[in-house]
């Protein structure tokens, strides 16, 4: 443990980790896979999917690692989750719950249907969406729920499925964070209706863009298969178009570099969760420092962040801000990560939504708004494929600072 009379290298002392002279592990990883991947595209002239295989066998290959039926890919997570939302036939007026805790896209993807997001808060120790605080929201006009499995977190699938079930609402999962993640045995994804995850550069499987939706539902895998291929459907002829789709397809090339980083995840994920468990014990033993609730049923955590509450008052009155500042100066780099998505400009500004009036300045969640203001600090992924002494420094670090505020 760090030493209680150790200077803060913010001021002047020597930090824990000297990060210009041990980076962190590096993000993406790769090696002769992903060259051989592309030169096998390359090489064999067919660089699109309407054409190649390499994106069709990655989507039966994530699919089934997934524990799901079905896959389709696409040109990014952001895009999956609109492309979930048309096939589940959500439109206009129809009302959308979803966390306020999560990137834009979980929010702006029920705008670009025409939709209404609904902000119900989320849960004091997970910071997923809360159960209790979704069902609350719901009206007549609610369709469909967004859950976030923030961090790589499942969120409490036998509450949602069962919610969804008794009030007839699509369960739409973000899996952007989740891969590999699972609840009680059966990986996330195609637990709800349909499950989205994203392949975007910082992602726990990197193509640098790209995304997946899963589902066990033969009808509303064909009807995201139509909309990602300009409308088609899938036995007719290539000028026949059904529905309202795009051009949403991914690139062999894409697809070819996935199948590759698939290969890695099983140890990766692995890693990751040691080292997380790791954290958890020892980063609980120091006061003001509290690691995310690990619900049992939770037998797969994704990881993407490593995510825990910081109680200033531990700190001699800290503020979360100079204590992120002070953390990154002793080498262990952090976030505070997200702000709550009702506050951001577009939807404050954001006053009429598919003819509904909505004044989303007057939405505020209270768990959410002390998790984006207070509490909450990030790890990313790729720290948490270094060694066991790596994770060591990160705990000296944070028990240096603590004995220093507490001085």
């Amino acid at each position: 443990m760090a030493s209680t009379k150790a200077t803060l290298a913010i001021h002047g002392g020597t930090p824990v980790r000297n990060t210009a002279v041990r980076p962190w592990p590096a993000w993406p990883v790769w090696d002769s896979r992903e060259e051989e991947a592309l030169l096998r595209v390359l090489h064999s002239g067919k660089w699109g999917s309407t054409s190649g295989t390499e994106v069709h066998a990655f989507e039966e290959e994530f699919a089934r690692f997934q524990d799901a039926q079905y896959g389709i890919c696409n040109v990014n997570g952001t895009a999956s989750l609109e492309i979930a939302l048309r096939a589940a036939g959500i439109a206009a007026g129809d009302e959308v719950i979803v966390p306020p805790y999560t990137f834009i896209a979980t929010a702006s993807s029920v705008l670009m249907v025409n939709a209404v997001p609904i902000f119900a808060d989320i849960e004091p120790d997970t910071y997923n969406l809360d159960p209790k605080a979704a069902e609350a929201a719901i009206t007549p006009r609610t369709r469909a729920i967004i859950v976030v499995h923030v961090g790589g977190c499942p969120v409490d699938l036998d509450a949602f499925t069962e919610l969804a079930r008794k009030h007839n609402l699509t369960l739409i999962e973000d899996c952007a964070h989740a891969h590999a993640a699972s609840w009680r045995g059966r990986k996330v994804g195609a637990i709800g209706d349909m499950g989205t995850f994203s392949f975007q550069s910082s992602k726990n499987i990197n193509a640098g863009e790209g995304g997946i939706i899963l589902t066990n539902d033969k009808q509303l895998h064909e009807r995201c298969w139509s909309i990602v291929n300009v409308g088609r459907i899938p036995d007719g002829a290539w000028y026949e178009h059904h529905v309202l789709g795009s051009n949403y397809r991914l690139t062999e090339f894409q697809g070819a570099l996935l199948r590759a980083q698939l290969t890695r995840l099983p140890e990766q994920a692995a890693r990751r969760m040691e080292n997380a468990r790791f954290l958890n014990a020892e980063l609980g033993r120091i006061p003001g420092i509290r690691p995310m609730r690990l619900d049992e049923r939770v037998t797969g955590h994704g990881y993407h962040l490593y995510l825990f509450r910081y109680n200033a008052a531990e700190f001699g009155g800290m503020p979360r801000e100079e204590f992120i500042r002070t953390l990154s100066a002793e080498g262990i780099p952090c976030s505070p990560g997200y702000v709550p998505l009702y506050r951001t400009d577009l939807f404050r500004t954001q006053g009429t939504v598919a003819g509904a009036q909505m004044d989303y300045t007057k939405v505020v969640c209270p768990v959410a708004e002390r998790a984006c203001t207070e509490e909450a600090v990030w790890f990313t992924q790729n720290m948490l494929l270094g060694t066991r002494e790596e994770m060591q420094e990160i705990v000296d670090a944070i028990a240096k600072i603590q004995a220093a505020a507490r001085a």
